[in-house]
């Protein structure tokens, strides 16, 4: 290892199962996958997660969801409900361009810490460039594996990404895993809702709609209890505890 390790990063390692022998962060994020994501897992190949991944692409939605974030309240990440603890550790599937990993930061304190996660490599480099910091770090892993020990996070969130994962069931298992006792859990996804018949059946694109009570389901399935859901036109939020 020739980079040495951001402090958030150091920490991160802290909750990994087996820590890589080889930490690469020469971008300023942690890369657990290199050129390929891991084979044990499914990857998305459609043409929407090809546009998230590219760099225009990436640009494109940092700045829609900012505007969304803004003006849009069902964009808006519960903060206050996940309920952090000062000094409380959170984690953000599927990160984007880091605003949301940042927020959950500033809720847990400067004592505290939030890893994002993400899969593309343009999204994370712009989420370092915007937001890394003494609390914040970024990591390049699948959120169908995720690297961390059972039980190390304080809350868990996920905003308009499970919907191209290609196995969501495994994903929401892995957030179960690793999200402590008694803690929460809030995830936004796309629901089929006003979608018209044919954007449906589009497998090339990488996308799934989600049905109005299917995210909620999983929910359930993988343990968590107290789950809600609350949908706006395509925007649904689900919620959830761990018992």
């Amino acid at each position: 290892m020739t980079t040495p390790l951001p402090p958030a990063l150091s920490r991160a390692i802290e909750l990994f199962t087996e820590p890589p022998p080889d930490l690469d962060v020469s971008k300023g994020y942690l890369d657990l996958l290199g050129e390929q994501s891991s084979p044990a897992t499914p990857r998305n190949t459609g043409f929407i997660q090809a546009a998230w991944a590219s760099g225009i692409g990436s640009l494109l939605y940092d700045n829609a969801q900012a505007f969304a974030r803004r003006f849009f309240g069902p964009w808006r990440t519960p903060i206050e409900w996940l309920d952090i603890p000062q000094g409380g550790v959170a984690l953000d599937i599927g990160s984007g361009p880091g605003n949301v990993t940042a927020a959950l930061a500033r809720a847990a304190g400067p004592d505290g810490l939030a890893l994002g996660v993400d899969i593309s490599e343009p999204m994370l480099a712009r989420a370092v460039r915007a937001h890394a910091g003494p609390n914040v770090g970024f990591l390049r892993a699948d959120a169908q594996r995720l690297p961390f020990r059972d039980t190390v996070f304080d809350t868990v969130t996920s905003l308009a990404v499970l919907q191209l994962v290609p196995e969501p069931a495994s994903a929401i298992g892995e957030m179960f895993r690793v999200l402590r006792p008694g803690r929460r859990i809030a995830i936004m996804v796309p629901t089929v809702g006003t979608v018209p018949p044919p954007l449906r059946l589009l497998p090339s694109s990488g996308a799934h709609f989600f049905d109005e009570d299917e995210l909620g389901d999983l929910f359930e399935q993988a343990g968590f209890e107290r789950v809600r859901t609350k949908t706006f036109g395509n925007i649904q939020w689900v919620r959830g505890h761990r018992p």
